[in-house]
């Protein structure tokens, strides 16, 4: 075919800085997605991005690897060695407890994809009243940090807006189930604690310094059976700030004294609220009338039909009010406007099923190119150049961090298509009108191509805000598509063209 063109090796060069972005990576090991905080894991240097290798000597190429080494391990009544081996360094604890760590598998390449392909729950949320720029900053970014203190990871918060000018805040978190985003989302979060009528502290910096999470100072204490079922019963420590120690020494002192359950306490309970809602009484011990205490223990309960599911419940509940008491209140009520939750099996059974269509769809076309021209090297030069658009286009979504999800999958499926309609008209325009020379013929297919492309550009910007912004990975792909054709690929096929037709 003789010596490549300029815009043939623009191609080339073009691929292969798309490789270097997507990085695509065949190492093995566990990659730590969050360590919980105030844990011997945290405070010996497990930092989440580290990478484990092996446990106990027990190698570990994924996280269902890791997942099966502890469940052998753990839970155990007396404390057991554990070795987590990082590519870092070596971890040495001794514990009976499962480790509260997250795991994940390493990614295979750089190319992030969204919850459609890795599972997880997506809220659409709107504030109660039209919020400004400013408003909308401060409510996502206490979001973003109600969510992280909770200790859910992988989380994407940010603002979005439909057509008509509608805000809304997107929580888009992988691993996390609608019910998760639903306690900490869709409720405001107003944490009180009273006694009578008169508030002691709420939620939040401003009355709260400190909020025990694990160790001794925190955990569920006991299970027993009830007629529903089973109940367990959880406690943490809270530390108040010196005004809310103030504002409780005051308000107990006016209390009278009883005689409850063989023990002598003030004759009101301390209340706590969460959104109005009552969730338990503390009785209140009468070495407490009037003192300055600045440290407190917060109760709760669970239950469940079986041991296991109360014991499950009274530590999710634990974790929704201790979050709740750090991060305060969000500043505004919410509504989510739609909940959707996608199961991460779902998303493989998606990629397997995209790769088989993807087959098809290049057998198909190859099949009826060659049909309709009977030349091996036109149908092998139409799919090369396929294959090369959709690589750029993955390629730029690896280097902008796009989190690819089918709405982008379907738009980077609807360039590829655009791609082979445009491959079609510079054939034809090549193969006729033979008394017109070649570079008339490509000239007039490209003035097609570009008409096309302005129409498809056109089409898809309004796209980045229709339906609050969820079809904008669509509008994105499609777009970056077509313009990866129009100034990369579609020259170079013109000019391969050319070669073909010389031959």
């Amino acid at each position: 075919m003789g010596r490549l063109t300029l815009r043939i090796w623009i191609l080339i060069i073009v691929l292969i800085f798309a490789l270097l972005a997507i990085s695509p990576s065949f190492q093995t090991g566990a990659l730590i997605k969050s360590v919980e905080k105030n844990t011997t894991y945290f405070n010996d240097g497990l930092r989440a991005g580290m990478v484990i290798t092996s446990i106990n000597e027990q190698e570990v190429k994924n996280s269902e690897d890791y997942s099966k080494i502890i469940l052998s391990v753990f839970p155990v009544e007396n404390e057991t060695k554990l070795i987590i081996q990082t590519k870092e360094r070596s971890f040495i604890f001794y514990t009976n407890e499962t480790p509260l760590i997250l795991v994940s598998n390493l990614p295979s390449s750089k190319i992030k994809t969204g919850l459609d392909l890795s599972g997880g729950a997506r809220a659409l949320v709107k504030p109660e009243k039209p919020l400004t720029a400013s408003e909308m900053s401060d409510l996502v970014a206490v979001t973003s940090n109600r969510l992280n203190v909770f200790g859910i990871a992988d989380v994407t918060v940010k603002p979005v807006s439909d057509l008509e000018g509608n805000n809304f805040m997107m929580v888009e978190v992988a691993g996390a189930s609608p019910a998760d985003l639903q306690e900490l989302v869709g409720k405001q979060g107003k944490f009180e604690a009273k006694i009578g009528n008169e508030t002691v502290f709420i939620g939040g910096e401003r009355d709260i310094t400190y909020v025990a999470k694990t160790g001794q100072e925190a955990g569920v204490e006991s299970c027993f059976q009830v007629e529903e079922g089973y109940a367990c019963r959880f406690r943490f420590a809270v530390h108040l700030s010196p005004e809310a120690a103030k504002r409780h020494a005051d308000i107990t002192s006016k209390l009278g004294v009883n005689t409850t359950d063989g023990g002598r306490y003030l004759d009101k309970k301390l209340d706590m609220y969460v959104d109005d809602q009552l969730v338990d009484s503390l009785l209140i011990s009468e070495e407490l009338k009037g003192k300055e205490t600045t440290q407190i223990s917060v109760q709760g309960s669970g239950t469940g039909a079986s041991q296991q599911d109360a014991l499950k419940a009274a530590t999710e509940s634990m974790r929704k009010l201790q979050t709740v008491l750090i991060t305060g209140s969000l500043p505004y009520k919410l509504e989510i406007v739609k909940l959707d939750t996608i199961s991460p099996t779902l998303g493989k059974e998606f990629t397997k099923n995209l790769i088989i269509l993807a087959i098809v769809v290049f057998a198909i076309v190859s099949i009826v190119i060659f049909i309709r021209y009977r030349r091996i090297k036109i149908t092998l030069s139409v799919i090369l150049t396929l294959f090369s658009e959709a690589f750029i286009t993955l390629g730029i979504a690896a280097l902008i961090s796009w989190n690819l999800d089918a709405p982008s999958i379907a738009g980077i499926i609807a360039g590829m298509g655009t791609g082979v309609n445009d491959q079609i008209v510079l054939i034809d325009e090549s193969v006729s009108n033979q008394r017109e020379s070649m570079k008339e013929r490509i000239k007039r297919a490209f003035f097609i191509i570009t008409g096309a492309f302005f129409t498809i550009v056109a089409a898809m910007l309004p796209l980045f805000w229709a339906g609050a912004g969820m079809l904008k990975g669509f509008a994105l792909t499609t777009i970056l598509s077509v313009m990866v054709g129009i100034l990369i690929t579609r020259p170079a096929f013109a000019d391969i063209l050319k070669k073909i037709q010389k031959d």
